[in-house]
């Protein structure tokens, strides 16, 4: 007997089972797809119309903000209070704010903040007409006033113009007693001590004697000086000009002219006006004086008293 062909024939109609189940799987995936597309569209719309009326909402806002700011600026200059227009106006940029989020945004919030705000500025308005009432009045008022004190005026002038010139002339008077209150050095010696402490006087030393300088100030007696203590200030300037100064060993800074100036040594003394004398020993620690003419500057209560000079060689 032949074979029979039915293996085949069902072969075949699992195969077409199988195209069938495809061609179902891709209408539903179709469909799917189709339906998410329609889905993103309608959000995307949505998006679309609530960002516009957050730009419409935003631009009523802004206007808003301009109108109270006229308003401040009004009120403040026919002198009323704008203590709660500030406050209206930190709330208000508060609601600025919170319109870059748009997801949370909500129209019917905002129309009736926008409807409060404009309430308030037709407040403003019927304030401002009464302050400028008010103030036509005092504007009278003041105008009368003005004419009734024109001569006070005058003579307060007069007045003011002679305490001027009177204060003027005090303090004229009070710079140059000042002046004549400072004291001057007499006379500056300076003198050389060397490794072994020996002295040497004069105006011309040798670089290699030199350990220490020795600074005399004689001060001339002065009636008009307060007999108290006082700080006296001494510099030494090198032969290029530049102060010797080490803030380690008692150098440091004090005021004059209205500036800051830097002191190689300052003596702190009692001043009795009898042509006493105040002595600097100043060394510059092992390090030898540069060659060349140095000059000593003396200072006192804000003015240079005395200068005095020693050579190098």
């Amino acid at each position: 007997m032949e074979p029979r062909p039915q293996p085949k024939n069902n072969s075949r109609s699992f195969l077409l089972a199988a195209l069938l189940i495809l061609a179902a799987l891709n209408v539903l995936l179709l469909y799917f797809w189709y339906q998410e597309r329609q889905d993103n569209k309608t959000k995307d719309a949505t998006i679309a119309a609530k960002t516009e009326e957050v730009l419409v909402t935003k631009t009523k806002l802004d206007s808003i903000s301009a109108q109270l700011d006229a308003k401040i600026a009004e009120i403040q200059q026919l002198g009323g209070s704008v203590d709660s227009l500030l406050k209206v106006k930190e709330q208000l940029e508060v609601d600025k704010k919170e319109l870059r989020n748009v997801n949370s945004f909500d129209s019917r919030k905002y129309d009736q903040k926008i409807k409060n705000y404009q309430a308030i500025l037709v407040q403003k308005d019927q304030e401002i007409a009464r302050l400028k009432e008010e103030n036509g009045i005092l504007t009278q008022q003041n105008e009368t006033l003005a004419q009734e004190n024109s001569g006070l005026k005058a003579e307060r002038q007069t007045l003011s113009d002679s305490v001027a010139a009177v204060v003027s002339k005090n303090q004229e008077l009070s710079e140059k007693v000042t002046i004549a209150a400072a004291l001057r050095a007499e006379n500056i010696t300076v003198s050389a001590i060397n490794t072994r402490g020996k002295e040497r006087d004069g105006d011309s030393f040798k670089a290699r004697r030199i350990d220490k300088v020795k600074v005399v100030v004689r001060l001339a007696p002065n009636g008009l000086a307060k007999q108290d203590e006082k700080d006296l200030y001494m510099r030494i300037l090198d032969p290029a000009g530049a102060v010797i100064a080490d803030m380690a060993t008692g150098s440091g800074e004090f005021t004059y002219n209205g500036q800051g100036v830097i002191y190689t040594a300052m003596q702190r003394f009692s001043f009795d006006n009898t042509r006493q004398q105040v002595t600097f020993v100043y060394g510059r620690g092992g390090q030898r004086f540069n060659e060349g003419k140095h000059t000593i500057e003396i200072y006192c209560e804000g003015f240079r008293i005395g200068e005095g000079s020693f050579t190098v060689r």
